[in-house]
């Protein structure tokens, strides 16, 4: 039976839906800007991705406390204001003719801080509208959602960019934020806010709260190790598979994009599929096997050759990887919610956050560095090396959906 989860959910949720196919309508359209209209070096182009990431990162890190404090709908409400003049910013400066790299930048940085802080009040919020019961199945359509938008969003993307340009995409995202907004704003019911300790603000412990609560729970600290260095070997990678496709096996622009379009709708797929393997199987044992298979088959990277074998390959060892991923995912985002005490949702989400992104920007560099003394294939085969070790950082068997800490003294404000 489909789990009725409510009109603000609903509302929600399509706020999430339409953000998020806006930003992967835009993808890459940053650096093909910097590349066609601003003549961009390949230098340039690399630290408009990795520093706009590890400097939002940095920012973040402040934000948790900020955005713990108050209601989250407005933080939302703001963020996504945020994000849409940074963003509409970019075809203006274009059309007048004073658009530069360091607008692209510092634009890149905006975006970034603000989607930290949007993601952490939106799990926060998440948390207060849906019934604890229900989080998988919420957390299962969010995954859902965002494989498809990574599916459609790019050929629909690289479609308007070959119609009108990338500068349009840019003006589809900012617009798609706007929208965001205007859903969260319809968003009915009560809302949540830690209280404040001015004595903790004061003496800036606030800033390590979320960092102190995840090193100090076993199973938030296994799960956070291992999603940080996943997803930090996994998008290091990415550059060096673009490298590997489009330069050394000079595949064509539609099949480079069907390398990664088609496989992203195993992501739908695992993700409709978790909530019913765990009715089944049981949770720990559904995150345990497919933590487990998510690390094992990047190292068929290690096998793509030039020509439609190769295409195949990666279609197929991707699409293997983003089902195990789609069906985890939920798993472990629904858990760390549930270990997760109300008054601290928003640092350790905002804290857990920054730090993935700060990690992903480095390994960039290192793989980087690899790649040009070795080769792009051997260093994308050292991370499916590396990433078999992963699963070890799992906990072992736990208690999971244990009851999570009850709030200080005084609780939290409903608002």
């Amino acid at each position: 039976m489909r789990v009725q989860l409510g009109r603000s959910f609903g509302w929600l949720w399509s706020a999430y839906a339409v953000s998020t196919y806006g930003t992967w309508i835009a993808f890459g359209a940053f650096p093909l800007i910097a590349v066609r209209a601003l003549h961009a070096p390949a230098f340039a182009v690399s630290l408009l991705e990795a520093a706009g990431l590890a400097v939002a990162a940095l920012v973040a890190f402040s934000l948790g406390p900020w955005v713990e404090h108050r209601a989250k709908r407005p933080v939302m409400i703001a963020m996504d204001l945020i994000r849409f003049v940074a963003m509409a910013s970019v075809p203006v400066a274009y059309v007048i003719g004073v658009l530069s790299y360091g607008q692209l930048l510092v634009v890149s940085v905006i975006s970034g801080t603000a989607s930290i802080a949007f993601t952490a009040a939106s799990g926060a919020y998440l948390k207060h509208l849906v019934p604890r019961d229900h989080l998988l199945v919420a957390n299962g359509r969010f995954e859902g959602t965002s494989w498809v938008a990574t599916a459609a969003g790019p050929p629909l993307g690289g479609a308007l960019i070959g119609l009108l340009g990338p500068v349009v995409t840019v003006l589809a995202d900012a617009l798609s934020y706007l929208l965001s907004a205007l859903g969260v704003l319809r968003i009915r019911g009560g809302d949540v806010a830690a209280p404040r300790d001015r004595a903790t603000r004061l003496r800036g412990a606030g800033l390590l709260g979320g960092w102190r609560f995840i090193i100090r729970d076993r199973v938030l600290r296994g799960l956070f190790l291992n999603s940080i260095l996943v997803s930090g070997l996994i998008m290091a990678t990415v550059p060096l598979l673009s490298v590997l496709l489009l330069g050394q096996y000079h595949f064509p622009a539609w099949q480079y994009g069907l390398a990664f379009g088609v496989p992203a709708l195993g992501g739908f797929v695992g993700a409709r599929l978790s909530a019913r393997l765990v009715t089944r199987y049981g949770r720990h044992r559904i995150m345990a096997v497919f933590g487990w298979l998510r690390s094992l088959f990047p190292l068929g990277l290690a096998c793509v050759r030039p020509g439609i074998p190769g295409l195949l390959t990666v279609i197929v060892v991707e699409g293997l990887l983003i089902t195990c991923m789609g069906i985890f995912n939920p798993i472990y985002a629904t858990e760390r919610l549930q270990r997760t005490p109300v008054d601290h949702t928003a640092q350790i989400l905002s804290t857990w956050s920054a730090v993935s992104k700060l990690l992903q920007a480095a390994l960039m560099v290192i793989w980087g560095v690899l790649a040009t003394l070795t080769s792009p294939l051997a260093a994308i085969t050292m991370s499916g090396v590396l990433l078999l070790a992963t699963p070890l950082l799992l906990p072992k068997r736990m208690h999971l959906s244990a009851p999570e800490p009850a709030a200080p003294a005084g609780g939290f404000r409903v608002v």
